[in-house]
């Protein structure tokens, strides 16, 4: 009877369910790249089917002239660009976070998805933003659809990295408090949960702000980021640099002091 009671009790505990429980990383990140690709892929066949001039239009409307027929529809590229770079860098920091997460959870998984629930959304987001591309009251809530669901697919992003810095043996040490890379997983992480944030109160308070400024934004945002890792690096060298030249004038000066007598020390 005891050893019945124990076996009853064992196989409750294997069927409990407990957030921190090891999940395997490996399928967390295959079904990652794969939403991630099947995204892309929808984007890319959202700009094909219905942004490309019809041959008999390019002849007589715009004189045999693609380049001119394709002007027209500028403003669909822009938002299948400005979304597709929204995309691949929120891949490459589901990436970056996952390459120093060292042991997933099964909270980290449920966060994953619902990080990916809204990555799905992103080709709603382009289609709201390249039909409503005219100045009324409909682009701009176009635009406020694109924040939110830009938001919610960063800041669960956000949320699984807080997760492990909260778990034991989760997180690389460069990635933890005080490792090298620590800040800079914080600033890539809440990048775009602060712009989007950003741009839905731009939206708010400013009557001109359209989807191509919109856009723009999307594509910049990636090339300044980049662009102030490096000033950030190039300034902890210089200091570092500095520094080591410092601390060795105080080494040479107190070998120095050290090879002088005592009375040449005291003149």
């Amino acid at each position: 009877g005891q050893r019945d009671e124990e076996e009853e009790h064992r196989s409750l505990e294997s069927f409990t369910f407990y957030l921190s429980e090891p999940l395997s990383k490996e399928r967390v990140e295959a079904f990652s790249d794969g939403v991630y690709a099947i995204v892309a892929t929808l984007l890319i066949l959202d700009i094909c089917e219905d942004n490309v001039p019809d041959p008999r239009e390019v002849r007589e409307k715009f004189h045999g002239s693609l380049l001119e027929a394709l002007s027209e529809y500028g403003p669909n590229y822009l938002a299948y660009f400005g979304s597709f770079v929204t995309i691949g860098l929120l891949w490459f920091v589901h990436h970056s976070l996952f390459l120093y997460v060292t042991k997933a959870t099964r909270l980290m998984g449920l966060l994953n998805i619902l990080s990916l629930a809204f990555i799905g959304g992103l080709p709603l987001a382009y289609q709201l933003t390249s039909e409503f591309a005219e100045k009324s009251h409909n682009e701009i809530e176009a635009i406020q659809v694109s924040c939110v669901i830009t938001f919610f697919a960063s800041i669960f992003q956000f949320a699984i990295w807080t997760t492990a810095l909260h778990e034991r043996e989760t997180l690389h040490p460069f990635a933890r408090y005080g490792g090298k890379e620590h800040a800079f997983m914080f600033a890539k992480l809440a990048l775009y949960p602060c712009v989007s944030l950003g741009a839905f109160f731009l939206t708010c308070l400013l009557s001109e702000f359209s989807t191509a400024i919109f856009h723009l934004m999307q594509i910049v945002i990636p090339f300044a980021f980049l662009a102030l890792r490096i000033f950030v690096r190039i300034s902890l060298t210089v200091i570092k640099s500095v520094m080591s030249l410092s601390g060795r004038k105080v080494v040479l000066l107190e070998e120095e002091e050290a090879c002088l007598s005592p009375t040449e020390t005291l003149s």
